[in-house]
């Protein structure tokens, strides 16, 4: 187990090197960098002021070497990429251009909205979905189970930013109610609240965004569920158990649970940190939500380049060091699994 721990560990580098090595290639050859955007608006500018050709042709001569300079760009494309290896490694991000504030910093101040999110999604989605997928297999072909995989399937089809743009229009002072709020997670007099009225008001902001992120959600969960229970429940194993008497609770929930939640279990992870950073611009445009999805949209329009790197390498970090532990998960849930090993 250590050695296969140590195998995986090692397999990052080349993996982290990768991913930012075919970014930062990329980067250099797409147009408009941060330089170009503050000439152009320097220049618009200048146009509006009347001279436009002269102080856009004086600014091309005596400020894009200093620009240049600032950000950085003077340099060499291989002395850049090694100082952002060398950065990296010591885990500072680098410093926004757009924003002119450190990369993690930034990363911090969205955390909130996208912890919000995320957390509170995956848990329903999994509170949900878990349960109704057990029935359904229980009840597979019922008319409970048909319903219930219409109503599921209909949610998954219909995107969130639509759903989204209805819920305004329904509950949000679009046209017909005025119930829920459309700005931020909290009121602006949220501070001066008693926390039973701050949790209720940092619910009811979240309401409609996270029936949005939820929707989708539960289709792929549930039928993920009722087709493993489903799988597990036809073996030679739940028959045997069955004919010796036992209930059908004691068959459910002792012989088949543990091996049809495997794929669940292990999956856990994954999800959980997949839905932080995993979250949805469009839904954070449409309900005023300021969080990484948002920035990184924005660090990419606005070619934010610290921005996108740091980014990339904290959440490319984040989701090997995940996956490792998904495997391990496996191992602890099936002690059958050997890492490494091939049995004989």
């Amino acid at each position: 187990m250590f050695v296969y721990i140590l195998k995986r560990i090692l397999l990052m580098v080349p993996t982290l090197l990768g991913a930012l090595t075919i970014t930062f290639i990329v980067m250099q050859f797409v147009p408009g960098g941060p330089v170009e955007q503050i000439l152009a608006e320097a220049r618009a500018g200048a146009d509006a002021g009347g001279d436009g050709y002269r102080a856009g042709k004086d600014l091309d001569k005596k400020q894009i070497e200093e620009l240049k300079k600032l950000y950085g760009f003077d340099k060499p494309v291989h002395v850049r990429y090694w100082e952002m290896l060398v950065n990296f490694a010591q885990f500072d991000l680098g410093r926004s251009f757009m924003h002119n504030k450190d990369v993690w910093e930034l990363i911090k101040e969205k955390l909130p909205v996208s912890v919000s999110l995320g957390l509170w999604s995956f848990l329903l989605a999994y509170l949900v979905s878990v349960p109704l997928g057990i029935a359904k297999a229980v009840r597979e072909g019922s008319r409970f189970d048909t319903v219930t995989t219409l109503l599921v399937l209909t949610g998954y089809a219909i995107p969130g930013f639509v759903l989204g743009i209805l819920l305004i229009v329904l509950f949000a002072g679009g046209t017909f109610y005025d119930w829920f709020p459309l700005r931020g997670l909290t009121s602006d007099n949220w501070e001066e609240m008693a926390w039973p009225a701050r949790i209720a008001d940092y619910f009811w902001h979240l309401t409609l965004p996270l029936i949005c992120l939820t929707i989708g959600a539960f289709a792929v969960t549930t039928m993920l569920t009722k087709n493993t229970f489903v799988e597990e429940i036809r073996k030679q194993y739940v028959l045997v158990a069955r004919a010796k008497g036992l209930s059908q609770q004691r068959v459910l929930y002792k012989h088949i649970f543990r091996n049809a939640l495997i794929p669940l279990v292990t999956g856990f992870p994954a999800a959980f940190v997949g839905a932080f950073f995993a979250g949805s611009v469009l839904i954070e445009t449409l309900f005023s939500l300021d969080g990484l999805g948002l920035l990184g949209y924005e660090a990419v329009i606005r070619r934010d380049y610290p921005v996108v790197l740091g980014s990339l390498y904290l959440f490319t970090l984040i989701g090997l060091v995940v996956k490792l532990v998904s495997d391990l998960l496996y191992r602890v849930v099936d002690p059958r699994v050997q890492f490494g090993s091939v049995a004989k």
